[in-house]
């Protein structure tokens, strides 16, 4: 299946935008499939970060599990 794509404005430091350039030239690629690819790199990272954020959370007591079950029957699975 071919995942929609949607049009977004953002603004890069100028330094960003150049290299950015240089690059989408240089592998003679979009700069939005780049800027898509490096994202989606990112998030991966992200994704760890925040696992870890919530783990210690939990660990400190700030946060609490809840039984998958529960979540399930509550969400009628």
């Amino acid at each position: 299946m071919i995942e929609k794509h949607v049009r977004i404005n953002v603004t890069l430091p100028e330094s960003i935008a150049r290299e950015l350039t240089l690059i989408a030239d240089e592998l003679n690629d979009k700069k939005s499939g780049i800027v898509a690819k490096a994202l989606d790199l990112y998030f991966d990272e992200i994704d760890g970060q925040i696992a870890e954020k919530r783990l210690s959370a939990l660990k400190q007591g700030d946060a609490e599990l809840i039984d998958a079950e529960k979540v399930w029957k509550e969400l009628g699975l």
